[in-house]
């Protein structure tokens, strides 16, 4: 488009300038003159122009940076004249510059220039680029109406030199236009051929990248970027790395064109079957740790997670990186493969030797060994023996039934424990503490046997039965059926209850008492007692009996 062609042929730049921003009442001239007074007290230079005219000069203009006058009495000054008695030499150094500017001025070239908008008038507005002024006309300008652009930079395109008048008009909107053209033909080819492009990486963000293609910047969004998913594009590319890819869709209203780096390549997961399966061992690199896990990339566009109970056998890992970090390559063992669900399972401690394994061969049941407390729940303690972790039950942890884990023990607690259960299968230990101490019950048992009458206080009732204590941590029972005559509705804790043992366990520290057989037994000994008196006065009888009848 030329400037001809633009309907703006009949205005007079020249005066429009003049009387917008120079507000001269006749036409400004270059004019040399000389100062003829300097009254730094009105901050005012008299400039003798010619003809018997005097004109005033501000001394703002011929001051130098450091705020000294750059002319003295005397010297020959060039100025332009403003009108009613004023000269301005800033405005014929411009002159002076737009001047020599357009004299250089090749028409067969292409000016863009950028500038800072300085003023403006109903006609249009100056750009000042360099020292130089430009006029804007507002029907070229595409500013907004409504919006101050005084002080704002904008890029526009010379389209008229006038050399008679001095005057250099650009247009903004000839340059916006252009540029809009350039952008649609790009856009059109981007989405009609939909074949991917080499683009440059321009910028990147926390939401995506910008990526040049074609002179024109585009977005590729953090979700277009793999088809692993949502990724943050600066841990993949760095600004200047080139990229392939295709446009997705162009918002002109906004102007915003949207690409995607994951659609110019192929998705994996369209033959995830021929790359992978659950089973595989493959080489993975650590990409990012969280707390619950690692996701680590498999190549190929392909990312998987290592959840943080597949890391090791430990069953105590704090956090994944304690053992592992970004950019560490490992081994691991594709443990799940969901093809809808495009996700990847992985699993590492499958490929380290299982610590049941390397107990079993160190250690059996009945080994008194050492080890350390790892964490207390309310029904035991975990203790870390070599590989693995056992479990020290309540039950197990003393004799006395009133100590149990939390009373008696804390993390990091070195005890030594006897091994009394392995379980292969569920890779399960069992543990006791009391099992290296002399059991009671045992003690119990040998001062006493069946049939030894007892006597206890009733520490605690169960539907099936009264658990009575005889000594110290020694505790029997006696079942319902047991009780009689005794009423088990009748008998309260802290009761003392005779009874006769019916039955002693001392490997598995079990007592059983009865009331009943107690009875029985009292009964059995009287009967006894009585045949045997009954025995004894009948032969005494006897006895004097036949010394009478002597």
């Amino acid at each position: 488009m030329k400037f001809e062609d633009i309907e703006v042929e009949d205005v007079d730049f020249e005066a429009m300038l003049e009387e917008s921003f120079k507000k001269a009442e006749s036409k400004s001239d270059l004019v040399k003159g000389t100062i003829v007074k300097v009254d730094e007290k009105d901050n005012l230079a008299v400039v003798d122009i010619g003809g018997g005219r005097d004109a005033s000069l501000s001394l703002d203009e011929i001051k130098d940076k450091d705020g000294n006058i750059t002319f003295n009495v005397n010297d020959e000054i060039e100025v332009v004249t403003l009108g009613r008695g004023k000269v301005s030499y800033k405005a014929a150094q411009s002159r002076a510059a737009i001047n020599e500017f357009i004299a250089e001025y090749d028409p067969e070239q292409e000016y863009i220039i950028e500038g800072t908008v300085t003023k403006k008038n109903k006609g249009g507005y100056v750009i000042e680029v360099d020292g130089l002024e430009f006029f804007m006309p507002r029907t070229l300008s595409y500013l907004s109406s409504k919006a101050d652009p005084l002080g704002k930079k904008i890029k526009a395109m010379i389209v008229k030199v006038d050399k008679d008048k001095g005057s250099v008009v650009v247009s903004r909107k000839e340059l916006i236009e252009r540029d809009k053209a350039k952008t649609d033909e790009i856009v059109n080819t981007l989405l009609e051929s939909k074949e991917p492009v080499v683009g440059t990486v321009k910028k990147i963000t926390s939401y995506g990248m910008f990526v040049d293609v074609g002179g024109m910047d585009g977005l590729v969004h953090y979700s277009q970027i793999s088809h692993k998913g949502p990724v943050n594009p600066a841990k993949y590319f760095k600004e200047g790395d080139e990229v392939n890819v295709v446009a997705l869709d162009y918002d002109k209203k906004k102007r915003h064109l949207s690409l995607s780096i994951k659609d110019a390549n192929p998705d994996p997961w369209a033959d995830i079957d021929s790359i992978i399966g659950v089973g595989d061992t493959v080489t993975a690199t650590v990409s990012n740790i969280e707390p619950y896990g690692v996701f680590v990339d498999l190549g190929e566009d392909l990312e998987a997670f290592l959840h943080v109970s597949e890391i090791s056998w430990d069953k105590n890992v704090k956090h994944p990186k304690d053992y592992l970090e970004n950019g560490q390559e490992i081994n691991v063992e594709v443990i799940e493969v969901d093809k809808e669900g495009r996700r990847l399972r992985v699993s590492l401690k499958n490929l380290l030797p299982k610590p049941m394994d390397a107990f079993a061969s160190d250690f059996k049941v009945g080994d008194s060994v050492k080890g350390t407390v790892t964490s207390i729940t309310d029904f035991g303690a975990f203790v870390k023996v070599g590989p693995v972790e056992g479990l020290l039950h309540n039950q197990e942890v003393s004799w006395d039934k009133s100590k149990t884990a939390k009373s008696e023990l804390k993390v990091g607690d070195e005890i030594e424990v006897k091994i009394i259960k392995v379980d292969r299968d569920t890779e399960k230990v069992s543990l006791s503490k009391k099992a290296l101490e002399d059991s009671p019950v045992r003690a119990f048992a040998a001062n006493h046997k069946n049939g030894s009458i007892v006597t206890g206080t009733v520490k605690d009732k169960k539907d099936f039965g009264v658990f009575i204590s005889l000594e110290d941590n020694v505790d029997a029972l006696i079942r319902t059926e047991d009780l009689h005559p005794l009423k088990f509705e009748e008998i309260e804790k802290g009761q003392e209850i005779k009874g006769v043992i019916s039955f002693i366990d001392a490997n598995n520290d079990r007592i059983r008492v009865s009331v009943r057989r107690l009875e029985r037994q009292e009964e059995r000994e009287a009967m006894e007692k009585l045949n045997l008196e009954q025995d004894d006065s009948m032969t005494l009888g006897d006895a004097f009996g036949d010394a009478f009848k002597k």
